[in-house]
């Protein structure tokens, strides 16, 4: 994951995969649903807002990173750009725990 430009937008939103409700992060920019863990492809730096795709990003896997800890990969499911962003406190570990059992199988 480069750290690139960016930009705090701390949003209130509805996940258009499970529906939830899912509310403002505090300590940094929510881009993800602590649910089911999947986004929305609207970023081309984190927080700009700028990506014309607004796919859906599906979390496929889970990586572990020595100081951001646990990574989720997305892939948009519309135009197949592949994406990471660190999870959150809040994050579901049981959804965490699912994908990577998807993928030792």
């Amino acid at each position: 994951m480069e750290n690139k430009k960016f930009t705090k937008l701390d949003e209130e939103f509805i996940c258009e995969n499970c529906g939830k409700k899912v509310e403002k992060l505090i300590y940094t920019s929510r881009d993800h649903c602590p649910y089911c863990l999947y986004s929305k492809h609207v970023d081309i730096n984190p927080g700009d807002r700028l990506e014309e795709c607004k796919g859906i990003l599906k979390p496929i896997n889970i990586e572990i990173n020595s100081k951001k800890g646990y990574v989720i990969v997305f892939k948009c499911l519309k135009c197949g750009a592949i994406r990471k962003n660190k999870t959150a406190d809040d994050d579901s570990m049981e959804e965490i725990l699912n994908i990577c059992k998807r993928n030792t199988l």
